[in-house]
């Protein structure tokens, strides 16, 4: 059994616990009788002193040079490169993921490192001819202030690091905030920041339940920016919270993405991106595969396959070699995927495989869920239209490529998409007409490189997007510069050559 973990809160370079001293515990999924971690139940008032010390560390952190704040977040890097199976381990231990996963987690995170690091030397603006003569225009990037980070137990360290480090190297203090069912993790990665030399205050970790700290954190009025990833109805209220308050907002949301699979498509590729999307990380991804959009003369065949292939993955604690599929977070998301179950039988889906809680053996110890397809499927169930955020796939028959884009595009969420064809016109179209923040041409709807824009459309986001240079444009304000050096006024838009 793992040695229990005490979790505290980081607030301006000192480890301290909440004011009020009480705390909490997180589980480990796959044996709710194990104990993972304790951590403070944080308050108002704690998240007032990281504010306090977060807006301190500002004055003089954004006047530190962009290439000298990006060399801290190399460094943090090298040492997560070194503590990669540590931290692993404990992501598979305390989520629940497969270790190969969770060693993919980690490894999001040194690359989102090394490759922000490389924005401090490229945070460019640009250069333009004035109107008038002898002056000079430039557009320059401003750092916005203190940044309230608020991300899911899902993806524990490459989520938190998506956020924070084009955030610190723009100049920014940021505020973590993790989820409750996952504060070892956060509180080790915030561990190799502070180990990385950072300023105090300049980085700060407040635990707790979000209706109290994230409420706290949305509300403060010394809180410039938000950046929060989770649930479409607690983004509602962020992204409300944040209008009513002036503050920079970024909303990752939901998503009901889906996979087409054509007639002409290489079916044993699809199958493999199939299995991959919806059931990796056990379907708890905004990215899984919830929907397979199936032409109908490959339906029954590709069916039979799919069937074929989940009923031999095996589920079990991520920390097991021979674990493909780990279990569900907690209780309450258990339960609410075998709800969806019930929904899927009112509404005359077809349950092929799976659709109950998983308790065979040392299964029965953990929140484990069968994998599950349901079939007979129409776009206008529940089971088709809402997030269920565990390993259960829809499939639903078309009839042409123009019908699958068409239910593809039939939900309220838009983040990732991916299609199945030989076809180069089909590709081409479907990257065209898809209305999705990804998409993918044969390559199932997860896997992001940190390089890349991340986010959606609908109600997946806000318009902003993570990683890529894109990341930039989320915590930094543009600034426009003109240096006069005629020596004289002059007018913009005066006309005086009449």
């Amino acid at each position: 059994m793992m040695t229990l973990l005490t979790c505290r809160n980081y607030i301006d370079g000192q480890w301290v616990d909440a004011t009020t001293g009480n705390i909490l515990e997180s589980y480990n999924p796959a044996l709710v009788s194990e104990v993972v971690a304790t951590f403070p139940r944080s308050q108002a008032e704690d998240v007032d002193k990281a504010v306090t010390a977060a807006r301190k560390a500002y004055s003089s952190w954004r006047k530190v040079p962009a290439p000298a704040r990006a060399e801290y977040i190399f460094r943090v890097g090298e040492l997560l490169l070194q503590h990669k199976e540590e931290l692993a381990q404990l992501i598979s231990r305390e989520m629940g993921k497969p270790l190969t996963e969770a060693r993919g987690d980690v490894q999001e995170g040194i690359d989102c490192a090394f490759y922000s690091a490389g924005e401090g030397r490229r945070l460019f603006g640009l250069t333009t001819p004035s109107e008038m003569p002898n002056k000079f225009a430039m557009t320059v990037r401003m750092p916005i202030g203190v940044c309230a980070l608020i991300t899911p137990w899902n993806f524990p360290v490459a989520i938190p690091c998506w956020k924070a480090m084009p955030a610190l190297v723009c100049g920014n203090t940021v505020i973590l905030k993790p989820a409750e069912d996952t504060p070892a993790c956060a509180t080790k990665l915030i561990e190799i920041f502070a180990a990385a030399g950072l300023p105090a205050g300049v980085v700060n970790l407040v635990h707790g339940v979000g209706e109290e700290v994230g409420k706290a954190l949305v509300e403060h009025p010394q809180v410039d920016l938000v950046s929060f990833t989770g649930s479409s109805e607690t983004g509602a209220f962020v992204g409300a919270t944040c209008g009513r308050t002036h503050k920079r907002v970024c909303l990752e949301m939901g998503g009901k993405n889906a996979q087409v699979v054509m007639e002409d498509a290489d079916l044993g590729l699809a199958l493999d991106g199939a299995v991959w999307g919806a059931f990796g990380t056990t379907g708890q991804r905004c990215t899984a595969t919830s929907r397979l959009i199936l032409h109908r003369d490959i339906k029954e065949k590709f069916t039979a396959m799919l069937y074929e292939r989940t009923s031999k993955l095996r589920l079990g604690a991520g920390y097991n070699p021979d674990t493909e599929i780990g279990p569900i977070i907690n209780q309450r998301q258990l339960q609410r995927v075998n709800e969806y179950m019930n929904i899927a039988r009112e509404e005359g889906a077809k349950i092929l495989i799976g659709g109950e809680i998983a308790n065979e053996g040392q299964l029965q110890q953990g929140n484990f869920f069968l994998p599950t397809i349901l079939d007979n499927v129409t776009p206008d169930m529940r089971v088709a239209r809402e997030e269920i955020f565990g390993p259960v796939v829809a499939l639903i028959e078309v009839n042409s490529f123009e019908d699958a884009i068409a239910i593809l595009n039939d939900t309220n969420y838009g983040l990732s998409s991916s299609i199945y064809t030989r076809d180069i016109n089909r590709a081409f179209t479907a990257m065209r007409d898809i209305e999705a923040g990804i998409t993918y041409i044969n390559g199932p709807t997860i896997g992001a490189e940190v390089h890349l824009p991340f986010g959606g459309v609908k109600q997946t986001g806000n318009g902003h997007r993570e990683a890529g240079t894109t990341a930039l444009d989320v915590f930094t304000e543009w600034k426009s510069v003109y240096v006069d050096f005629s020596g004289n006024l002059q007018r913009a838009q005066i006309d005086n050559r009449s």
